[in-house]
């Protein structure tokens, strides 16, 4: 896909619990990245690391793996993380986090910023609607990604 598309997520809240939410207006495909950040300010590397290991919170480590805490408990159903930085841009990270999907509609990789009932599986009450990461997670995740040089 090469033409930019326009996705409007009006409406859509992200939360990462069932309390919290922040709200997401619209970001911009353009090819295979979403260039611009979801919310005004840049991401944090360190938070970004620590939602990445969190298995309750951003699910990651549940399929990849990479350089991060406790390698016993990473997946193997997903690419390694390790050198990703190199591979992809920030906006092509940014992309593969927010909804995967879009690149690879057969992927088991859940859509982090579409809502949990959109995916069609079976999902506790209190988290339905909601995605699985706020706009802030996604940017401390996206940054801590893009220092994963080697």
């Amino acid at each position: 896909m090469t033409r930019t598309t326009c996705l409007t997520l009006t409406g859509l809240l992200l939360a990462a619990s069932p309390g919290g939410s922040e709200e997401v207006g619209s970001y911009v495909v353009t090819g295979d990245a979403i260039m611009e950040p979801l919310v005004d300010s840049r991401g944090d590397p360190a938070r970004g690391a620590a939602l990445i290991s969190d298995r309750q919170r951003s699910l990651c480590t549940l399929c990849h793996s990479g350089p991060f805490p406790d390698a016993h408990l990473h997946g193997t159903l997903a690419p390694d993380l390790t050198g990703v930085g190199t591979r992809l841009s920030e906006g092509q990270i940014r992309l593969r986090v927010v909804d995967m999907k879009r690149l690879a509609p057969d992927t088991i990789m859940p859509s982090t910023a579409v809502s949990r009932k959109a995916e069609g599986r079976r999902v506790a009450t209190v988290w339905r609607s909601k995605p699985i990461l706020t706009g802030a997670d996604i940017e401390d995740i996206v940054a801590y990604l893009t220092t994963l040089k080697g």
